[in-house]
């Protein structure tokens, strides 16, 4: 049997030191965000709290941003990490929109998250990669939890992958209006109205008690309802 030299093992050690040191912060970071929101949590809070100066938290973490992207890698990771589209582990609708109650009790990470997503937009945004690695990911996670529940078509006629943008859109939408106004915006109740709207087919009955095919749109065109009746 060979084994690696002395200094070889050494670095193993450093390695996974390093590992467990740069998941720590991620944890602390979590906290503080949790604790004083995205503005509130400098590097200079992070690195109090991890027992670190700051240049010591920037040996691990260059910036803020790649901080806050590693942060929400973990969060990710916690939420939905079961839930991947491998055909073995896939939600159910219902616990999708448990996942909305929980993220209605921890603003400080939604406002992050929400706060690199919009910055994100620019070209040159260091987030911009996790960003888009990660909707290309949920599309497909979200696409998965509805053929489970729906089959290939939902009851208006989608496929899974055209719903799930909407679904993803939904989701992300409803969080921003959250952080403007929670008192306005019931995110939990909100996601499972649409949810519920999802399972719908596409007939609306009429006033006379015809069905119109194509839903409210159809029935105000075709005169059987008025357009103040629909949502």
């Amino acid at each position: 049997m060979l084994y690696g030299t002395g200094m070889e093992r050494a670095t193993e050690r450093g390695t996974r030191r390093g590992e467990e040191r740069r998941a720590e912060i991620v944890r602390r970071a979590l906290e503080v965000i949790a604790e004083r929101g995205y503005r509130g949590a400098t590097l200079g809070a992070v690195a109090e709290r991890v027992g670190l100066t700051q240049q010591g938290l920037l040996h691990y973490f260059p910036t803020k941003d790649s901080l806050l992207i590693a942060v929400l890698e973990e969060r990710d990771q916690w939420d939905t990490g079961s839930a991947r589209h491998d055909g073995e582990h896939i939600w159910p609708l219902d616990l999708l929109a448990s996942l909305v109650e929980y993220n209605a009790m921890r603003p400080g990470v939604v406002q992050t998250f929400s706060a690199l997503l919009g910055e994100s937009v620019t070209g040159d945004h260091p987030a911009r990669g996790f960003f888009t690695q990660r909707y290309d990911r949920v599309r497909a996670d979200m696409a998965a939890i509805l053929r489970g529940e729906f089959g290939d078509r939902l009851p208006g006629g989608l496929t899974p992958e055209a719903a799930a943008p909407l679904l993803v859109a939904v989701m992300d939408g409803l969080q921003f209006q959250w952080l403007h106004d929670r008192d306005a915006v019931d995110m939990p109740a909100l996601f499972r109205a649409f949810v519920s709207l999802l399972g719908q087919g596409d007939e609306a009955a009429g006033r006379d008690g015809r069905t119109v095919r194509g839903g409210p749109a159809a029935a105000v065109r075709d005169g059987l309802t008025d357009a103040a009746a629909v949502p």
